[in-house]
């Protein structure tokens, strides 16, 4: 059961914790550009009943705009890394003060518009034990400098300090599969370890069982236990620094147009 938080006294978000003795680690899921949805609430919810003290912080604390609107997708909130420092810093402070949390065990999932922040933060901090990427982050505009977010992806991504888990699909109207390919192409020659896979006739958002039109039942299920086999293999069973780590699994039509992808509800 997952429970209202406040985080430093400024950033509203959810809380789930397994129970069971002993301390665990924690996950740090970000939402999507609708905000927090039942969406995001619902993987957090996996994420807890797989063991993990989940954390769900409101990136978009300082928004004062229409939630509906928000939620609906009929309206966007831009966030800066800034800002996105002084409150991912704000919630590892938070799962620090938490009895039953390892804070030398902290993964981090980034969602569509958040997937970006994952990458960041482990790029410029060194409290992260792992990151998970899901159809985000590697959108054709992150691969040039922005007002609030001046640094390339690519930039990025050669300095990430754990090992990157990445979930695409095929008919992503938004991530082209070359796109992923030089992810994998920047992370490899930055001798990062990486899992990244392209999922089969799988949208953008295809985890997003909310929206029937992208939700894909056989790829959810197939990405979940990718999921967590990465967060059990970099939390519990501990990753090799000495060691670098290479995955790439693309599932692509031989006649695969990116221009022909659309948007799916």
């Amino acid at each position: 059961m997952l429970t209202q938080i406040r985080i430093d006294n400024r950033i509203d978000g959810f809380l789930g914790r397994p129970g069971g003795p002993g301390k665990h680690p924690a996950v740090i899921h970000l939402h999507e550009r609708y905000g927090i949805v039942q969406h995001t609430t619902g993987l957090a919810q996996k994420l807890v009943d797989a063991g993990y003290v989940t954390v769900v912080p409101d990136l978009f604390s300082r928004f004062s705009g229409d939630r509906q609107a928000l939620a609906r997708g009929d309206s966007r909130v831009e966030l800066a890394d800034e800002e996105v420092f002084q409150d991912v810093d704000a919630t590892v402070t938070y799962l620090h003060t938490l009895p039953d949390v390892d804070g030398r065990r902290i993964a981090m999932i980034g969602v569509c518009q958040t997937g970006r922040q994952p990458i960041l933060i482990s790029a410029y901090r060194d409290y992260l034990s792992a990151i998970v990427i899901m159809y985000g982050a590697i959108y054709s505009p992150d691969w040039e400098s922005q007002p609030l977010r001046p640094e390339p992806i690519n930039v990025l991504l050669e300095r990430v300090s754990c090992p990157v888990l990445g979930i695409f699909g095929e008919l992503d109207n938004l991530v082209p599969v070359g796109n992923v390919l030089r992810m994998c192409n920047v992370l490899a020659s930055a001798k990062k370890s990486f899992d990244i896979r392209v999922y089969a006739e799988a949208p953008h958002g295809f985890l997003n069982d909310t929206m029937p039109g992208r939700y894909r039942a056989p790829q959810t299920q197939a990405a979940w236990s990718q999921i967590l086999s990465f967060l059990d293999g970099t939390l519990h069973k501990g990753w090799d620094k000495g060691r670098v780590i290479w995955r790439l699994e693309c599932d692509t039509s031989v006649h695969y147009d990116f221009t022909k992808n659309r948007r799916w509800e």
